[in-house]
């Protein structure tokens, strides 16, 4: 915010406000609750699913909000230049060397053609594969697919992270995420029998770690030194398993969830004071009051594990030039995330990529070639669609995607659906090849959803693959027809690369675990940490 020409925070702005109004002193009251702030000056932390302790920095349950506004102010105060509206076709190549990018302007479509002597990709993940998703419209793989038409390696692309709960009713926000933040201060699961179902799932391997009566999982909420967790904290594939299997069951709630209850546990100060996003989430949109009223939730397709393989260190892909960071680059999560680690990850890695990218970009004196043939080419893919003779919808394609991926490569798989799906991604790829839209290029949305295929077709096709190889189930890869974990595959990657002109997965030998880490994981307390 500019005030008197400085900058200031929100929080700093909120103290001005005060002083020079009195009747403004709710507003630093309000602040005061969202940041949470302990009155010893302690950082404010909550527990999440699978956490022993209360380690989520937080900031009420807006935390990436707040560091994205954050991020933007820093960004424009140091003068870097955002291209809004503008999406990326392709990376452009001289040689084996990353060259640049061609994109275009959504409003007027436009193409763009951006030179660099390195690219960072950082684009989120591949949520809108799927039907149900915690992802905006933007999450279409995009990341994953530019890299992977430039040559760059993918990494474990069938561990995909379905969160819980997510948003049911109504249709319109389907999938719509509900923060793991209700659950970590308290929030309860109870099917529409009004029984906690969390306390019949607990694994073995979480047993000495979990609550295993409402007792003691209410003692956890004021004593966390002699109470265990509750159930409902479990990691997320767990609960999300669990919640599937209720509603299966017939046990499920009105809309085909399960109930989410925060207002039973809580007063609504509390509830307003800790979870003022989700209040306002479902007042909202749901016409639901939660510090009254239970909420229905049920599974969301909301993380990749998997993405671009990368160098830990450098966040370097196998192609020269090419970096990736966050959600869309693989490795830093192995098979199943917990809450709050893909902040950490997007400071900590997002820092490396712009850091080692500009090192290399340094080091180069002399931008690379665009080759001419290359744009060209890009150019002609992208404005197929406006020829005669396409009959496809791109609609009704993705639609199919959606569903195709939801049923056959969701939260539980077997080899049949997986075989099953593969089949339909080659008819979808066949039929995407013919899809037409109508108009112009001007801000034409069917036009833009017919580019976005071309990533989605990709992503599927990598996460059915590796899912299919992987004979295993594994933190956010179950098989049903293979429900254990394989000591030998606990050894082994999947990465997918370009071979003949089409996709070939296959497993590699991983790199030892640092002995630091072993020990940490061979801990002789009663936890078990492997998934």
């Amino acid at each position: 915010t500019m005030r008197g020409g400085k900058m200031v925070n929100d929080w700093r702005m909120a103290e001005l406000h005060a002083r020079e109004a009195p009747a403004r002193v709710n507003e630093l009251e309000e602040w005061g609750a969202l940041f949470d702030r302990t009155k010893d000056g302690r950082i404010s932390q909550r527990p999440f699913g699978g956490h022993r302790y209360a380690r989520l920095a937080h900031v009420g349950d807006r935390t990436g909000l707040e560091m994205i506004k954050t991020l933007q102010n820093h960004g424009i105060h140091q003068g870097i230049e955002v291209y809004m509206e503008c999406t990326v076709l392709d990376l452009v190549k001289d040689g084996e060397r990353i060259a640049g990018a061609l994109g275009y302007w959504r409003e007027s479509g436009q193409f763009v053609m951006f030179r660099a002597k390195a690219v960072v990709l950082a684009t989120g993940g591949i949520g809108k594969a799927y039907r149900i998703t915690s992802n905006s419209w933007e999450g279409t793989g995009d990341g994953v697919g530019l890299a992977f038409r430039a040559g760059a390696e993918l990494l474990d692309m069938e561990f995909v992270q379905f969160h819980p709960t997510g948003m049911v009713w109504p249709p319109s926000v389907r999938g719509l995420l509900v923060t793991e933040g209700v659950r970590g201060d308290g929030g309860v699961l109870r099917n529409n029998e009004g029984k906690r179902f969390m306390f019949n799932n607990i694994p073995p391997a979480y047993a000495a770690e979990t609550a295993d009566t409402e007792d003691e999982a209410r003692r956890w909420l004021t004593d966390r030194h002699s109470a265990r967790r509750p159930p409902e904290l479990l990691t997320r594939d767990v609960v999300a398993r669990a919640i599937r299997a209720e509603v299966r069951a017939g046990r499920g709630s009105p809309h085909g969830g399960v109930f989410l209850d925060v207002s039973t546990v809580l007063d609504a100060a509390t509830i307003m004071k800790k979870l003022p996003s989700m209040h306002q989430q479902f007042m909202t949109l749901a016409e639901l009051d939660i510090t009254k009223q239970p909420m229905e939730v049920g599974p969301t397709c909301h993380y990749h594990m998997g993405g671009i393989r990368v160098d830990a260190e450098s966040t370097r892909t196998n192609v020269p030039g090419l970096f990736a960071a966050g959600e869309c680059a693989a490795g830093m999560h192995g098979a199943n995330r917990l809450g709050g680690n893909s902040l950490t990850d997007l400071l900590v890695f997002g820092r490396r990529a712009g850091k080692y990218a500009a090192e290399y970009a340094k080091d180069r004196a002399q931008y690379p070639k665009v080759q001419e043939d290359q744009v060209a080419a890009i150019a002609k893919i992208a404005n197929a669609p406006f020829d005669d003779g396409g009959t496809e919808n791109p609609y009704q394609i993705l639609q199919d995607l959606q569903q195709s991926m939801e049923t056959l490569v969701g939260i539980v798989r077997t080899e049949s659906d997986l075989k099953q799906s593969l089949e339909h991604l080659e008819k979808l790829n066949a039929r995407a090849k013919k899809v037409r839209v109508e108009g112009n290029r001007q801000y034409n949305p069917g036009w833009h959803y017919a580019l976005d295929l071309r990533n989605l077709l990709v992503v599927s096709e990598a996460v059915a693959q590796a899912a299919l190889k992987r004979k295993e189930s594994r933190g956010g890869h179950t098989r049903e027809d293979h429900p254990d974990p394989s000591a030998e595959l606990e050894k082994v990657n999947s990465v997918v690369r370009t071979k003949r002109g089409g996709m070939a997965c296959e497993h590699v030998q991983r790199k030892p675990m640092p002995d630091e880490l072993r020990k940490i994981l061979d801990a002789k307390d009663g936890v078990v940490y492997r998934n």
